[in-house]
């Protein structure tokens, strides 16, 4: 029995690699890079990462959740319709294809789907789709514990990757300040795939599909099935610099999972108390965007033009200014002892002493320090500084 759960166990994984929305999550991974280098040449003319960094990191940063949330779902059995699980993925594939990914919360996909598999019924919709092989049965009362359940573990695993990724190779860009000039904003634009394993009972879809895994259980028979779960995050920093702005938020979605599902609870005493949780952790999801987007809205630039030296809004990796120690937000004030006031003066300032290169510093907090540095023949020419113009 072991031998077979396994066997039919990798042939779902293997049949994972048949869904599109698989293969439309990498392609949007690497127009959502390719759009990014767009503009970071038109603001600065060089890109910061390469076109594909987001399509290396859509699975690389989420692997783990993803065997987490597949073997926590599997062993407590948390069962859901098919045709929820299909409304999910389309749910989910909307907003990929929309670029929208700030509505790419996976507690606004577990949202939408249970509200469109109850309307499908409640207005009659036929849904006995053979490519489907699913129809509506109503919301059994188990739906309402484990629907909530699985949007918190979800929602959970999206504040621990917003928490370590996030802030990582934020995208600066250029925006006007109020007085006109210019300031370094930057934005968040992320898609993160999991391979979620889902043990479905019954043999309805193994009856459409005849080739797909299924095993029995004593006298009950089992569907395995593996979804690509998306999920999507979209934050622009302004007024807060993005190390100090997204991993508290972060924390703040990942209470707001772990809550969710502490609370999915409730409904093994009522089950209409399931669908609160879901309908609470949905707004209380959108109100943490919301919130964050008004403040960043408010209030002047963190990294804006100061009144001596060159600002920095972002050091490309690698670089010998990432080697100095150089930070955005940090402000240039002389080069081989000259002082510059603009992108052309630090470029002409470089050039006197191309082989050895000191730098005064001020940083975030007005403290003045000294960095030098060997550049190389290979080494960008202005050792890898983005500056505000």
């Amino acid at each position: 029995m072991i031998q077979e759960i396994l066997l039919e166990l990798l042939k779902a994984a293997g049949r994972f690699f048949l869904n599109p929305l698989f293969y439309i999550v990498l392609l949007f991974s690497v127009l959502l890079g390719y759009a990014r280098v767009k503009r970071e040449r038109r603001d600065f003319r060089v890109r910061v990462d390469e076109g594909f960094t987001e399509l290396r990191r859509v699975l690389k940063e989420s692997w783990v959740h993803a065997l987490v949330l597949s073997a926590v779902i599997g062993l407590a059995g948390l069962t859901v319709p098919r045709g929820w699980l299909v409304l999910l993925c389309a749910a989910m594939l909307i907003v990929v294809l929309s670029f929208q990914y700030a509505l790419a919360a996976p507690v606004y996909a577990a949202g939408a789907a249970t509200l469109a598999y109850w309307l499908l019924g409640r207005f009659g919709v036929p849904t006995d789709l053979p490519v489907i092989g699913w129809s509506y049965d109503g919301l059994p009362d188990g739906m309402a514990v484990t629907v909530p359940l699985i949007a918190g573990l979800l929602t959970a695993a999206e504040g621990l990757l917003v928490r370590r990724h996030a802030a990582e190779h934020a995208s600066p860009m250029i925006m006007k300040t109020a007085r006109g000039l210019h300031g370094a904003a930057y934005r968040t634009k992320r898609l993160w795939l999991l391979p979620l394993l889902f043990v479905l009972p019954g043999n309805a879809i193994a009856e459409a599909v005849p080739y797909w895994p299924q095993f029995t259980l004593g006298g009950t028979a089992f569907t395995l099935i593996v979804i690509p779960a998306v999920i999507g995050f979209r934050q622009t920093a302004k007024h807060t610099m993005p190390e100090n702005l997204l991993p508290p938020l972060g924390n703040r979605i990942l209470w707001t999972g772990v809550l969710t599902a502490a609370a999915s609870f409730l409904a093994l005493w009522e089950p209409a108390a399931g669908w609160i949780v879901l309908g609470a952790a949905v707004v209380v999801r959108a109100l943490l965007s919301g919130w964050t987007a008004s403040r960043e809205k408010k209030g002047n630039f963190a990294v804006s033009p100061r009144s001596e030296g060159v600002t920095v809004a972002a050091v490309l990796p690698g670089s010998p200014a990432d080697k100095m120690g150089i930070l955005p937000g940090e402000t240039i004030r002389k080069v081989n002892g000259i002082s510059v006031s603009d992108e052309r003066e630090l470029y002409e300032a470089i050039q006197v002493n191309a082989a050895h290169c000191r730098v005064e510093v001020v940083n975030r907090d007005g403290e003045l320090r000294l960095c030098q540095h060997v550049i190389f023949r290979h080494d960008h020419h202005r050792i890898g500084l983005l500056v505000i113009r």
